[in-house]
């Protein structure tokens, strides 16, 4: 007895020693089961807050979307971009591609405050709740569905520098994409792939002035339409669809580049002769193999440096860190 009580202490060192392997070599410390034993609910209520707003204005999912972008591009997945100015927190709410444009805060809160109260206490981090609110929008617009890694948890800090330097502008060229992408482990099939998702949403004028007035791989019809709402001088603010069906997961946007009608300077440099010009052909053609190669580059993209274990927190209010007592 006492031998065979030997053989299964071993046993279970052996396993132990495996398992702390494993969780040694995972390439983020998310699963995508986190939640399913402290709050089974907490998804299921995600999906629902995101659907009805979805349902009161379908441009929402486009900017929940861009949120969980242009948070993970900023230091890592980890709400930094949720984070209201104060005189400890340089916001970057304030940085140039967020200011005026950056949307779909108040849908946030209410997703936090529904699944707290659900969970009956802060246990899902407003990086999850960023990360499954971008899943669940473009499922709700038609688009495809994966499984969210989570157990993220929220920066106590925020860097509107970062921000500015690390968001992709809507002016940069192939060479400058690629290396932006790069810059966050994401190579040059993630950048077409995830630039897709501008198959949702609008942009404003400002953003696509000077493609309209100063481009030459543009279809000058488009161009031409543009200048009517587009005015070299004013007009800032007036929207224009990403891709003709802007409230749907489609694969018009591609095909909008093939015919030279991409909206923004660094979406047509996708199709320019550059090496990123065969993938861009592809997806035009296979919705399947776009929505697929989506998935997984949106997997890949909430890697980016995720606070786990005791680093950061888990926010009881998503736009302020919490108070030490």
């Amino acid at each position: 007895m006492k031998k065979i009580m030997n053989n299964i202490s071993c046993l279970t060192l052996f396993v132990s020693f495996i398992i702390a392997i494993v969780a040694a070599h995972s390439d983020s410390g998310l699963s995508s089961s986190y939640y399913d034993r402290v709050c089974p609910e907490a998804l299921p209520t995600i999906k629902r807050v995101v659907e009805d707003a979805l349902a009161q204005e379908r441009r929402m999912g486009a900017s929940l979307l861009r949120l969980h972008f242009h948070d993970c591009f900023v230091n890592g997945c980890d709400a930094s971009i949720l984070l209201d100015q104060t005189s400890a927190i340089d916001s970057e709410k304030n940085a140039a591609p967020n200011a005026n444009s950056a949307r779909g805060f108040e849908v946030i809160d209410k997703i936090k405050y529904e699944v707290d109260k659900v969970c009956g206490r802060p246990v899902v981090s407003c990086a999850d709740i960023l990360t499954v609110a971008a899943r669940d929008s473009v499922v709700t617009l038609g688009g495809p569905s994966w499984k969210v890694k989570l157990g993220r948890r929220d920066s106590t800090t925020a860097s509107q520098a970062a921000a500015n330097a690390s968001i992709p502008s809507p002016l940069m060229n192939l060479r400058a994409l690629i290396k932006n992408f790069e810059d966050q482990g994401l190579d040059e099939e993630d950048l077409v792939v995830l630039s897709g998702a501008h198959t949702l949403g609008f942009a404003q004028c400002f953003t696509f002035r000077s493609r309209i007035y100063n481009d030459t791989n543009i279809d000058p019809a488009f161009a031409s339409h543009l200048r009517t709402i587009c005015p070299q001088v004013g007009g800032d603010s007036t929207l224009a669809p990403l891709d003709p069906t802007p409230g749907s997961f489609d694969v018009k946007y591609f095909t909008d580049l093939v015919n030279k009608k991409g909206l923004l300077s660094s979406d047509q440099a996708l199709f320019h002769g550059g090496e990123t010009a065969e993938l861009v052909l592809k997806y035009s053609g296979d919705h399947e193999e776009f929505w697929e190669d989506f998935a997984e580059s949106m997997i890949k993209m909430g890697d980016i440096k995720p606070l786990t274990g005791n680093r950061g927190e888990i926010r009881r209010d998503c736009r302020k860190v919490n108070l030490k007592y």
